[in-house]
């Protein structure tokens, strides 16, 4: 199997998108699937690297990518050593690395006889899967589309009242993260470039747009995204299929670090269903 890392992509916003080819290198055409990580996420976060070779074992060509502002740099592309960037992320500039992303692949005259550019594929976890729809719903390239643990809205995941207008006060925000313990910033220019993108940055009005296979796996026991997003991204489109998993959390299992060689059983179900929607 082939496998090239932190490939530097340029994007739109300033900084590069480091993205990471997984496939089996037999000059021939295979399927192409760029999977989007969510908030707090990186490409090499958990067991996404073993998610990458199972679908490059089944001939699917793969390529994770961490968005350009999500806190890593080239050096260091895991965990948060860059906060500023962080900081300025905003959904627009992730559906832009998105789209560099897409024409990057589109446009590597060195990998035709590897790829087949008649369908892509995007799946996105969390927040990315919110990204993965947007982008689906609007770009003719996009074939097939699957959310992991995906959100519904991103409304509702601000905050309203005294916390707003503190937040508007002072300019920024701080989140801890529980694992690094790094106090992670949110310049007010996140909450003011969703406003300003309203409309076009709308979940469900991307899913009920939707004309391509949809697929949508979530846990019952999801801490972070509850179940009833699922059923919502369901209710507004129905060609849209739903698998439920009983036991399942956010993360299907996995952890960072994952110092396993196997995936979660979870995982693996989820890498399973993935497979046989893209097959």
């Amino acid at each position: 199997m082939k496998t090239v890392k932190n490939i530097q992509i340029e994007g739109k916003h300033g900084k590069p998108i480091l993205a990471d080819l997984f496939y089996k290198e037999n000059n021939k055409q295979k399927k192409v699937v760029i999977f989007c990580h969510g908030y707090k996420g990186y490409k090499d976060w958990g067991a996404w690297e073993l998610v990458a070779q199972e679908f490059a074992k089944k001939n699917f060509f793969f390529l994770k990518m961490n968005f350009s502002h999500n806190g890593g740099t080239v050096e260091q592309p895991i965990d948060f050593p860059d906060l500023e960037a962080f900081g300025h992320n905003n959904f627009i500039k992730e559906l832009d690395d998105l789209n560099s992303v897409i024409d990057w692949i589109s446009a590597q005259d060195g990998l035709e006889k590897e790829i087949s550019l008649n369908e892509m594929s995007l799946i996105g976890h969390s927040r990315g899967g919110g990204i993965v729809l947007l982008k689906a719903a609007d770009d003719k390239r996009i074939g097939k589309v699957i959310t992991w643990a995906g959100v519904s809205d991103f409304a509702s995941r601000f905050p309203g009242g005294e916390i707003l207008e503190q937040w508007k006060k002072d300019g920024v925000a701080f989140i801890t993260n529980a694992r690094t313990n790094q106090q992670m910033p949110h310049y007010i220019q996140f909450y003011t470039t969703f406003k300003e993108n309203e409309t076009s940055l709308n979940i469900e009005n991307a899913v009920k747009k939707l004309t391509v296979p949809y697929l949508i796996l979530h846990g019952k026991k999801d801490e972070t995204v509850p179940l009833q997003e699922a059923e919502k991204l369901k209710s507004w489109n129905d060609l849209a299929q739903l698998k439920v998993l009983d036991q399942a959390n956010h993360t299907f299992g996995s952890s960072q670090p994952w110092t396993e060689n196997e995936l979660p059983n979870d995982l693996k179900l989820i890498v399973d269903f993935s497979l046989n929607f893209l097959s």
